[in-house]
């Protein structure tokens, strides 16, 4: 746009008059009610007392290790009455950190305590609030390191993308001579193809049984792990629980673990090899699997 267009361009003004019902109101009416504190804005929001008093240092420019105690008890039971005048809930816990700085001030006005090691300096009553409010520091300049970070579902998203819709293969070029040709074919392999079904060999509990105690006769202690075989599946991982089970309710064998999620180990009890026999000879001799 040219100078010359631009000086007699026209000016428009917005009207920024409310209207009520289309009609422009040019006074408040005088029967509105306006409270005391419509206008009031709370900014801040502080996730505990800890970050309220960190909040008061950075604001006054405090350092953190050498902490006015005085001052910053009267900003915070401030901040306190500011919250209540508000009708802000006040937490137990904030109310135990003023407790807790009016405790600190009292004993920093005290002469301190007399100490057995005249060498050492005394203890500083903010030495704990220190130490606090330091680790809640470390922890908040973590978290928001962590938030900094992309998210998924919040910075960045999955992309999906739908399978293509399957196509129909096309037909087959055959004629009538060629179809028969191949229903033949597929009959002779059939004759000639058989299926060989491979069986399991059954496993017996009274089988698995005395194999464990034979195997506790070679050697006094045996490793729960060695008694169980990979070729055997989880027909055998339930045959040998079985009858290690029974073993054990009958006293023949007991076993131990020196750790959590340690080794188990099982050793055959003395004494107690008849009725272990006794049982087996009692118990079903049925095959457990096929």
């Amino acid at each position: 746009m040219s100078s010359e267009s631009r000086d007699n361009a026209e000016l428009r003004w917005v009207d920024a008059t409310p209207r009520v019902s289309g009609e422009p109101m040019e006074q408040l009416p005088l029967d509105l009610y306006i409270p005391a504190d419509a206008l009031a804005i709370w900014l801040e929001q502080f996730e505990g007392p800890l970050d309220l008093l960190l909040y008061l240092i950075r604001k006054h420019n405090l350092d953190i290790l050498e902490i006015p105690v005085a001052r910053v008890t009267e900003q915070y039971l401030e901040y306190l009455a500011l919250m209540k005048s508000m009708a802000i809930e006040l937490a137990a816990e904030y109310l135990l950190m003023a407790a807790w700085l009016a405790e600190i001030k009292s004993r920093m006005l005290l002469p301190p305590e007399p100490r057995e090691d005249d060498e050492e300096e005394p203890l500083d009553p903010r030495a704990e609030l220190v130490e606090r409010l330091l680790e809640y520091e470390r922890t908040t300049r973590a978290a928001a390191n962590l938030d900094e970070r992309p998210r998924r579902e919040r910075d960045w998203f999955d992309l999906s993308v739908e399978p293509p819709e399957r196509l129909p293969a096309p037909p087959v070029p055959a004629d009538l001579a060629g179809l028969i040709a191949a229903m033949q074919g597929l009959l002779r392999e059939g004759s000639v193809r058989r299926a060989h079904h491979v069986r399991a060999e059954p496993l017996s509990i009274r089988q698995r049984m005395t194999e464990i105690l034979d195997a506790l006769i070679e050697r006094p202690r045996c490793e729960l792990a060695d008694i169980f075989r990979a070729e055997e599946g989880r027909m055998g991982v339930a045959v040998t629980t079985v009858a290690i089970l029974e073993l054990t309710r009958t006293r023949a064998i007991d076993w131990s673990q020196e750790s959590p999620f340690g080794p188990v180990t099982l050793f055959r009890v003395v004494g107690e090899h008849e009725d272990a026999e006794d049982t087996m000879e009692e118990g079903d001799e049925r095959p457990t699997g096929e």
